[in-house]
């Protein structure tokens, strides 16, 4: 088993995770995000993370993104969008949202 990835976030990223900690009504889908990210810096190719290419999306020095099930089957279900990098063994969150 390969060692676990170190997960760094934009200020995006960031943000939207302080946002759902300050508002009860995203306390069940912020356990999601939580579980997500945990499996997401494990193995990024864990077969519940259903991780796929975006292409309709960049990372800031032109890396394909990434996005990974937070959610699947509701209305606007919840991702995480995220490239490799910017060093060996790391993943940059870009964003958590609902999918476009």
């Amino acid at each position: 088993m390969t060692a676990p990835f170190k997960l760094r976030f934009t200020k995006e990223a960031h943000q939207r995770l302080e946002e759902m900690k300050a508002q009860k009504e995203h306390l069940g889908r912020l356990r999601k995000v939580r579980n997500t990210l945990a499996r997401l810096q494990a193995d990024p190719r864990h077969p519940g993370l259903q991780s796929h290419k975006y292409v309709s999306m960049k990372g800031a020095a032109g890396q394909p993104i990434w996005d990974s099930y937070v959610e699947n089957n509701t209305p606007s279900a919840w991702r995480i969008f995220w490239h490799y990098g910017p060093s060996d063994g790391e993943i940059t969150i870009v964003t958590i949202g609902p999918h476009p």
